[in-house]
């Protein structure tokens, strides 16, 4: 693990017992709105839209 890993993961901790719930919250939208990216990057390339 890198020093600055480490510090991601600290800074990450601290805000979660800071905001709390929202914080899990708002990580959960990322995670979900990242997810839909993706998934809509693989279906145009599917489709042949890409590029």
């Amino acid at each position: 693990m890198t020093t600055q890993l480490v510090g991601d993961l600290l800074i990450l901790v601290l805000a979660a017992r800071v905001f709390g719930a929202d914080a899990v919250a708002l990580l959960r939208r990322l995670a979900a709105a990242g997810v839909r990216v993706g998934v809509s990057e693989m279906t145009r390339h599917e489709r042949g839209d890409g590029r």
